[in-house]
């Protein structure tokens, strides 16, 4: 499992990232404070403070891991 910092920040920001992730098979979790949520689902991200940065889980530990880290790489701000 890797866990990076995102910044969603704009509702055109959570539906990029939305359909970034859904190209993949692997599994993906915000966690915001307590709380933890689906990252493929649009409103459940929507249910988060999406103002400031949130965790983001990605269980994946394939050699496909860099492709999603790339994918991503606009919505990280640091790893």
């Amino acid at each position: 499992m890797k866990t990076v910092k995102i910044s969603l920040n704009s509702i055109d920001k959570v539906k990029t990232f939305v359909n970034e992730i859904n190209r993949f098979d692997s599994e993906f979790d915000l966690v915001s404070g307590r709380y933890v949520i689906d990252a493929k689902s649009i409103m459940g991200i929507f249910s988060l403070d999406i103002s400031k940065p949130i965790d983001l889980n990605i269980h994946d530990d394939s050699e496909q891991l860099n492709e999603i880290l790339a994918r991503l790489e606009a919505y990280i701000i640091e790893e």
